[in-house]
């Protein structure tokens, strides 16, 4: 048995509201949903594939114990839960299963590239309390979390909005983590097409996108000015400007900002990118029809 959650032993009122069974809020929560069917699909895989590594002593889900929950009004913001998962061995071992559930989030890579140099990049940041890294000032590309739904492109282009004042058409954004994974390996194929910053930890998976635009030398050195310390959302956060060769070393903390760098240096050595931009400036910024990008992008990673 892959182990399938009927009912949880645990009771929690959210505020306001009284008496009200802890499974049924869960059922609505869209990251335990996700988290759920991830894990019971992937446990399915052990006696599917003869070849799995588990497949001699397959591990099942037997509980899940809700350790403790974040409610955002009447709504779960965040779980905190412990799974128990063992194996059929005469000991059996068992999987470290804490995990603190918040679901998925989108991230930014805002690049201004000035038409005069091909090599010069301007990086769009921001600068904001992160009190779980106990800093007040925590640099980063911009990035929130995602409701539940498919739309992440049109969640991003909100949050770039939202963080910076930037409004970007969704047109404009290529998802750089689903351009990488769709030609990925694996015997694992549920994941969500995102990058997970702390699967020891976390379910927190996150789509990197890329918006970067090509302007004259006049613009960029305007926004350079206008961006440098400029506060936003109600002075919480502080827009800050960066070289694109100084990225890596100026943002090592942030582990979404690092991937966003890898995927950006990867693409582009790869040509898809450029080939992606090259074709936008030939059309203008309108998306092919009927997913003809899309598709055409997935084309040119095979060919790497």
């Amino acid at each position: 048995m892959v182990g399938i959650l009927d009912v949880l032993a645990a009771r929690m009122e959210p505020p306001g509201i009284n008496g009200v069974l802890m499974q049924d809020y869960l059922r609505d929560f869209p990251a335990f949903k996700t988290w759920k069917t991830t894990l019971q699909e992937n446990l399915k895989l052990q006696w599917k594939d003869e070849n799995h590594a588990f497949h001699k002593h397959p591990f099942t889900l037997q509980s899940i114990e809700i350790q403790s929950v974040d409610w955002f009004g009447r709504k779960i913001g965040f779980i905190k839960l412990k799974a128990i998962i063992k194996n059929d061995e005469a000991e059996p071992k068992e999987l470290p299963g804490v995990a603190f559930l918040r679901g998925g989030s989108v991230a930014m890579l805002m690049i201004l590239r000035p038409k005069d140099s091909r090599d010069e990049r301007l990086v769009v940041m921001t600068e904001q309390p992160r009190i779980p890294a106990g800093s007040l000032s925590f640099l980063e590309i911009p990035a929130g979390m995602i409701d539940d739904g498919p739309n992440f492109k049109g969640k991003a282009a909100d949050e770039i909005l939202e963080e910076t004042g930037f409004n970007i058409p969704v047109s404009e954004l290529i998802d750089m983590t689903k351009l990488a994974l769709s030609e990925a390996s694996g015997k694992e194929t549920n994941h969500q097409q995102g990058m997970y910053p702390s699967p020891g930890g976390s379910d927190e998976f996150i789509h990197i996108f890329l918006w970067e635009k090509e302007i004259d030398r006049q613009e960029v050195e305007d926004l350079r000015g206008k961006l440098t310390g400029q506060k936003w959302q109600g002075e919480m956060i502080t827009l800050r400007v960066c070289d694109n060769e100084d990225l890596w070393r100026e943002c090592a903390r942030d582990a979404k900002t690092l991937a966003a760098w890898a995927l950006y240096e990867g693409l582009n050595r790869a040509g898809i990118i450029p080939e992606i931009l090259r074709e936008r400036r030939e059309r203008g910024t309108s998306p092919e029809p009927d997913g003809r990008e899309a598709k055409r992008q997935k084309k040119e990673i095979g060919r790497q």
